[in-house]
């Protein structure tokens, strides 16, 4: 638990990179890098990583990457599927490497439809969590390897814990998978599925929570509005993170890259963060 108040970072593309940099490396603010999200640069890396190490150069802050999601799930069952899966996360991690990022987001499989089908057939949940394990286990290996810890994001979770739980399988003696919280996602499911509130996700999480996206919304899409904007009860969220053993990477993601600050303004404005 911390009396300080904790620095937000911001997660950005390339093309937002460029007019943002001086202030990132200025304040030494945390940075999540997104274009690796996307297939066609994952898979042809050379120029976007160079041109970013190049703009990152002098900075100070903790990186985080943005693994793929597009198209997939990491509890794919498919023997067919699960080696391009693998492909396309080994692929980001090893980007990671390159350009010193410490942390990838991965995204939690756990669905909506899911939660309840956990509690009525226990052997679904037990064929999820073997499925993931096993088209995780390189994944984590390199990870591990390679020093950077992944978080697994809520997505569609009702359960907070679910996936706090699907990391703590993941790990296999290791400490190399934590969770993220997305608080859009969060409140969209508390909603509109009857899920807990924004700041119990944060609770339930404890100190399994690493990285937060901070992002405000209205419980009917995943707006990706500036904190302040929407919905959500900010001031609960925060005391919820000062009250956890460790401060999570915390990160404004929005759709408005370019007026990224303007949230971090709001924060600061309300007394909340820096």
């Amino acid at each position: 638990m911390t009396n300080e108040l904790p620095k937000v970072g911001v997660a950005l593309t390339q093309p937002f990179l460029k007019s943002h940099c001086d202030w990132i490396k200025d304040e030494k603010r945390d940075l999540e890098m997104q274009d690796f999200i996307y297939v066609e640069k994952l898979l042809n890396p050379t120029k976007p990583v160079a041109e970013i190490k190049a703009m990152l150069d002098g900075f100070e802050g903790r990186l985080t990457l943005h693994g793929p999601f597009f198209g997939f799930k990491i509890d794919c069952p498919d023997p067919g599927i699960v080696p391009v899966v693998q492909d396309r996360l080994l692929k980001c991690l090893d980007i990671c490497a390159e350009l010193k990022a410490d942390q990838m987001v991965v995204h939690s499989p756990v669905t909506s439809w899911d939660n309840p089908n956990h509690a009525a057939f226990p052997e679904y949940k037990l064929r999820q969590i073997a499925c993931t394990t096993n088209l995780m286990k390189p994944v984590v290996a390199r990870a591990a390897e390679y020093g950077v810890c992944l978080v697994l994001e809520n997505i569609e979770d009702i359960d907070p814990a679910a996936r706090v739980n699907l990391a703590r399988e993941l790990n296999d003696g290791k400490d190399t998978v934590k969770v993220s919280l997305d608080t859009g996602h969060a409140f969209y499911a508390h909603k509109t599925t009857d899920a807990p509130p924004v700041d119990a996700y944060v609770s339930i999480a404890g100190a399994d929570l690493h990285h937060i996206h901070l992002q405000d919304a209205d419980g009917y899409a995943d707006r990706h509005w500036h904190p302040g904007d929407g919905e959500l009860n900010w001031r609960a969220i925060f005391a919820a993170i000062a009250r956890l053993p460790q401060t999570p990477r915390l990160i404004i993601e929005v759709r408005d890259q370019a007026g990224v600050r303007r949230g971090v303004d709001h924060l600061r404005a309300a007394g909340l963060a820096l």
